[in-house]
């Protein structure tokens, strides 16, 4: 068998579900073989294969380009000869390939281009441009979307003057063909006006010819550009105005035709347009807004259009942002049309609204929930009324107030029929009360024309608590009010309604129940105050009804069935049930036990196929909970519990789990104190090369074996293995901050007879990285580290561990890196520990002071600097708010650290605080030091002589 049969045969079983880990293990040990990347891609290419292996075989090709093209230094991992064959054939062959194939290999390229384009790829260009037809429309659309699949990347990129010269590059070579394909395209489409096959394709080539007109402006407006402003923009005003029967589906609802598609990428470069390039684009823009306006009254409720007038919405929201053009709209008479005819229309809620509620509850609150999707109308016509409302509060809320009375009134009238005018009445009044920004913490600052109390009593109540509602939606309604505005209620109402909301919790209609739960977890995340650590609901408030709240929550989630994907959907109920406990704390101790072979239960059928990454982070934080607040002579049960799924995990390869068992078991040894039973299996496991391979384990596995060197170092007989993960960790500039966490520990655990063969080689590689390819972040973590082992094992031992590379090496690394950086330091810990660790060194070395007498001065002279510096301890905030963590959507990508369970970095003086106690310790080491060294006191600087005295008077 061929190697292309091979893999091909593999990749048509990774498909199936039965087969799908097996083969995924397969196809791990295929890629280490020369040349699989490029079989992949003929696997692709073939089109005698099924479109689901060929399918499989692109997204395997995307994630081995992630995984194998670069290490996290950039540097090639593949064969030289690879990589120039994949280079060669990969952009013909995107080109050539259907729309679902074309998107993952372009996401492939734009990956290689990341690390390679343009230096180690120059050809690429030139290779692109050259292919460029007039008269081949089909060849000019792939050509386009991989030309797009790279510069896309420059989007959401800081700016920086390597990123400038690649842009000016590009621009040099691609701005004349791309502006005469736009003409050509453009006096295509007027000669082909009755040709719909034509159009079709041709629409598909300007809709990829505007994604990359926003490509190219995304960071600054070029100059080519600016000179053709007129041009440009008259093409895009001419297809934002664009009608054509034979580009319209009349007959279904949902389908986003390519016209569409068009018209809302138009609107995005208008939007960028208006906002970074005004001063340019300023003449236009009031044609811009006429179309705009017009467009969006054509636009009926459907569906597919949905996206369209979110971007329409987006250009008028950033029109309003500047008080010129506002002007338009800050009249009664405007205010009353911008009501009737932009915003009533596309706020009130459609009969596609109502089907996803029943059809498709989880998207609809995926939707719904704030931020969660800002291509939905009320998203859009939220923002712009925001905007409004900020350039003219009262106009805005008494326009609206008046609509909003007649809404009430109607449904009055009769609620059965007009229910979706109480429905639009919350929504209005909720919009119009928030000032500023909605964040996770909820809203801060209200209108001040409208009482949010008043209007909790008298609309939302009533709709929480009458037993017969005209619709469900409502009662949603109600709840969602609750999770805006929770911040604007007292605790004696929140305690109120937790009942209410509990009780929700056993209805049968899905997003009702969601909503209870996502509310309360809100509720439990309340701060006393904006900067108070301090949350309002503590463990005692949840002593009666902790247990009920999370049985209901756990009951909901094994509701869903026993699928992994179904039982992984509802992200909101595990949150809530994690947040839950960790309020509840040991007030719900009994039941641990039973909630631990739940959470155990559910990862353990999740884990066949994870599905729903927040989902999975939450269980895990979950469990974490319980670990944490269970006592260490109770753990050994719950261990006993928790090792088999995990170890299956791990031995199976689940990688999108496997750091969170690694943060998981860590915790476990680090809280028990011991290694027992099956968790010793894991020591030798973890040496493996393999382990240390994904970056999202790196972090997890770390702490993992820093808790068995603290716990029994005798694990490692053999220390070559360990200190050859420091190696490969202090190598690297992704992992430099774990190689030093895991050097500290080595260090600080085992015996000095045991480390003495290692010290020069470990010295050795600490200075090499130093003087070849040093980071600032490597620096300072080095005089951390230096500063540690000074304050556990003594000045002189940390001289001797430097000077044992090189005779008299310690004095330039001294002077040239720990004085130059140490003020550089900014988190509190490592400015504490640089702190102490340099007056140690001082006032505890002989060696220093007698061998290296010339730096006591100098270190002396940091140290005052340091110390007199304003705040010192504000420098890093210590608060885990989990709602503002980094985003966790996806896999294996990057590490999520379990915050219930989260390590503590090593604090080698705990009972020093971080800015009187600290002052006050450092100061009297150098004061010590300098009274009994007169001459040393003598070579300080005036100003730190002067300083001393203010800090000794302090």
């Amino acid at each position: 068998m061929s190697e292309l049969e091979t893999v091909s045969k593999v990749l048509a079983e990774s498909v199936i579900a039965s087969t799908a880990r097996s083969s995924e293990k397969s196809l791990k040990e295929l890629e280490s073989q020369d040349g699989f990347g490029l079989t992949l891609l003929h696997v692709v290419a073939s089109t005698n294969l099924p479109i689901s292996t060929r399918l499989a075989g692109a997204l395997f090709f995307k994630n081995f380009i992630r995984r194998k093209w670069v290490d996290e230094n950039g540097n090639h991992l593949l064969s030289e000869n690879s990589i120039e064959l994949i280079k060669k054939e990969i952009v013909p062959l995107m080109i050539s390939l259907p729309n679902n194939l074309q998107s993952q290999i372009g996401e492939a390229i734009s990956l290689i281009a990341d690390s390679d384009f343009p230096g180690r790829w120059p050809g690429l260009l030139h290779d692109l441009v050259i292919r460029l037809n007039p008269n081949d429309m089909v060849l000019n659309k792939g050509v386009l979307i991989v030309a797009h699949s790279i510069f896309k990347r420059w989007r959401p990129l800081f700016r920086s003057d390597e990123l400038f010269l690649e842009i000016k590059m590009v621009l040099d070579v691609f701005t004349g063909p791309f502006l005469d394909l736009l003409k050509t395209v453009d006096q295509q489409i007027d000669a082909n006006a009755g040709n719909e096959a034509q159009l079709n394709i041709l629409f598909d080539v300007l809709l990829v010819l505007i994604k990359l007109y926003y490509d190219f402006n995304c960071q600054d407006i070029p100059e080519f550009f600016e000179d053709n402003v007129n041009i440009g923009m008259t093409i895009l005003h001419k297809y934002l105005n664009y009608k054509n029967p034979l580009l319209n589906d009349a007959d279904d609802p949902e389908h986003v035709t390519v016209l569409i598609k068009v018209k809302s990428c138009i609107q995005e470069v208008v939007q960028l347009y208006t906002t970074r390039y005004e001063d340019i684009f300023g003449p236009m823009i009031n044609n811009f807004i006429e179309i705009t306006w017009q467009l969006l009254i054509s636009l009926s409720g459907e569906p597919k259009y949905d996206i369209l007038v979110s971007k329409s919405l987006g250009f008028l929201t950033a029109v309003t942002r500047n008080p010129k053009y506002f002007e338009i709209f800050n009249s009664p008479e405007s205010m009353d049309r911008v009501t009737d005819q932009i915003i009533l229309p596309n706020v009130t809620l459609r009969e596609s609204d109502e089907e996803l509620f029943e059809d498709d509850p989880i998207e609809y609150i995926r939707r719904d929930i704030e931020g969660s999707d800002d291509d939905t109308r009320r998203k859009a016509c939220t923002d712009f009324l925001k905007e409004l409302k900020e350039k003219n509060e009262v106009l805005v809320t008494n326009t609206f107030l008046a609509h909003m009375k007649g809404f009430f009134e109607k449904y009055e009238s009769n609620p059965a029929q007009f229910w979706k005018y109480k429905d639009l009445y919350v929504y209005l009044f909720s919009t119009l009360a928030i000032s500023g920004s909605l964040s996770s913490s909820g809203v801060i600052s209200t209108n001040p024309l409208l009482d949010i109390v008043d209007f909790f009593k008298q609309q939302i109540i009533p709709d929480l608590t009458n037993q017969s509602i005209p619709h469900i939606i409502l009662r949603v309604d109600a709840i969602k009010f609750i999770y805006v505005f929770r911040n604007q209620l007292t605790k004696e109402q929140l305690i109120e309604i937790m009942p209410l909301l509990a009780k929700y919790l056993n209805a049968e209609e899905y997003v009702l129940y969601t909503y209870a739960a996502i509310t309360i977890e809100k509720i439990l995340t309340i701060r006393a105050s904006i900067s108070s650590p301090q949350l309002i609901f503590q463990k005692e408030d949840l002593a009666g009804s902790g247990e009920i709240l999370l049985r209901n929550l756990i009951g909901l989630i094994l509701k869903q069935g026993n699928s992994p994907e179904k039982l992984a959907e509802n992200e909101f109920l595990m949150k809530a049930s994690f947040r839950v406990l960790q309020t509840a704390e040991t007030a719900i101790l009994p039941i641990y036990p039973d909630m631990l072979n739940q959470l155990i239960g559910v990862v353990s059928v999740v884990s066949k196929n994870p599905s729903n990454p927040r989902f999975s982070h939450y269980t895990f934080e979950a469990i974490g909970v319980i670990l944490n607040y269970t006592s260490v002579e109770l753990l050994p049960p719950l261990i006993e519990m928790i090792i088999p799924v995990f170890l299956h995990i791990l031995s199976e390869d689940i990688q999108e789990f496997i750091p969170y068992v690694l943060q998981t078991v860590a915790y476990l040894v680090e809280k028990s104190g011991v290694v027992i039973g099956t968790i010793r299996q894991l020591p030798a496991m973890i040496l493996a090369p393999s382990v240390w391979e994904l970056k999202g384990n790196v972090p997890a596995v770390t702490r993992l074996l820093k808790a068995f060197i603290k716990v029994d170092a005798t694990l490692f007989p053999d220390l070559v293995p360990v200190l050859g993960v420091f190696q490969r960790l202090i190598a690297s500039k992704a992992y430099e901050v774990h190689g030093f966490e895991l050097l500290e520990d080595i260090m600080l655990t085992l015996s000095p007879e045991l480390l003495k063969p290692y010290l020069k080689q470990i010295a050795v590689l600490l200075l090499q990285r130093l003087q070849s390819s040093k980071t600032e972040r490597y620096v300072k973590k080095f005089i951390v580290f230096l500063s540690l082992i000074t304050i556990k094992l003594g000045g002189d031992f940390t001289i001797q561990f430097i000077d044992e590379v090189q005779e008299g090496v310690f004095q330039p690394i001294w002077s040239n890196f720990v004085l130059e950086y140490a003020a550089t330091i900014a988190n509190i810990l490592d400015r504490k520990i640089a702190l102490v660790g340099l007056a140690t060194m001082v006032n505890g070395s002989s060696l220093f002071t007698n061998k290296y007498g010339p730096l006591v001065a100098g270190t002396i002279n940091v140290l005052v600097q340091i110390l007199v510096s304003e705040n010192i301890a504000h420098l890093n905030s210590e608060l885990i708010d989990l709602d503002n963590t980094e985003e966790i959507s996806t896999f294996g990508s990057s590490y999520s650290r379990l915050a219930s369970i989260a390590d503590k970095p090593l604090d080698p003086l705990p009972n020093i605080d971080h800015n009187v106690g600290l002052k006050k310790y450092v100061t009297g080491l150098v004061v010590g030091f300098v009274e009994t060294h007169a001459n040393v006191g003598a070579q300080l600087a005036e100003a730190t002589q002067i300083a001393l005295t203010q800090l000794l008077q302090s």
